[in-house]
C-alpha cells in the first residue's frame, strides 16, 4: 500500500537526502538526461528547504520514498522560472509552481502522478494561488539518447487542464550524461487556472 502525505516545511530534514537520490536517479532518465550527485542535490534541496513555505508530496513504500513532487509559491523559486511568466504578463505572486514530480519506474500508471498534482494545487489553493505552473524540459524530437517509443507526458498534463505558456520558455543548465559541463536548456512553462 502506497501512502501519499504532504510535508512541508517542519517536516523537510527528515526526507531530504532520500529526496535527493529519488532526484538523480529518476532524472537519469530522458528527457533529463542528468547526471547528479549528492553535493549538488543537497545544495539545491536545501535552498529549497530554506524558503518559507516549501511543500512536498511525497510516496512512500513502507518507510521507503518511491515518489515525490515539489512546489513552492512562484518567487520563492528559482528566478529563472519566475522571468518568463513576467515576460509573458503573468504576476508570478498569483502563480504556485508545481516544481519537480520525481517517482520510480515501477510505481507508475497507478494514480501518484495525479495524486501528486492534486495536493499540490490544494496546497496553491490554500495559499490563494490563481494559477499553478510547472516547467518540462525541450527536447528535439530527433534526439539521439529518446528511447524508442517514448511518450511526453503532454496528454496527462492536458487532461489535467494544464497548457503550454506561449512564450514561456525558461532556461536551466545542469550537465548531462556523458557530458563534462553544465549546459543550458530550454523549458516550457506550462499553466491552469486554480
Amino acid at each position: 500500500m502506497i501512502e501519499v502525505r504532504p510535508i512541508r516545511k517542519e517536516g523537510l530534514d527528515a526526507v531530504l537526502d532520500d529526496l535527493a537520490r529519488l532526484r538523480i536517479e529518476v532524472f537519469r532518465a530522458f528527457p533529463y538526461l542528468y547526471d547528479g550527485d549528492m553535493d549538488y542535490e543537497r545544495g539545491y534541496l536545501g535552498r529549497f528547504a530554506a524558503t518559507p513555505r516549501p511543500f512536498v508530496a511525497a510516496a512512500f513504500d513502507g518507510a521507503r520514498l518511491v515518489g515525490a513532487a515539489t512546489a513552492s509559491p512562484m518567487e520563492e523559486h528559482e528566478d529563472d522560472f519566475a522571468a518568463p511568466l513576467a515576460a509573458a504578463g503573468i504576476a508570478p505572486e498569483t502563480v504556485y509552481y508545481c516544481a519537480e514530480s520525481v517517482l520510480l519506474p515501477e510505481y507508475r500508471g497507478h494514480g501518484l502522478g495525479h495524486r501528486f498534482f492534486d495536493l499540490r494545487e490544494a496546497e496553491g489553493r490554500a495559499l490563494g494561488r490563481g494559477h499553478a505552473a510547472f516547467c518540462a524540459v525541450i527536447r528535439p524530437s530527433d534526439h539521439p539518447a529518446r528511447p524508442a517509443g517514448y511518450r511526453p507526458l503532454d496528454g496527462f498534463w492536458r487532461k489535467r487542464g494544464y497548457a503550454p505558456v506561449e512564450g514561456g520558455v525558461a532556461r536551466f543548465s545542469w550537465r548531462d550524461l556523458g557530458d563534462a559541463n553544465e549546459t543550458e536548456k530550454p523549458l516550457q512553462l506550462w499553466m491552469r487556472a486554480l
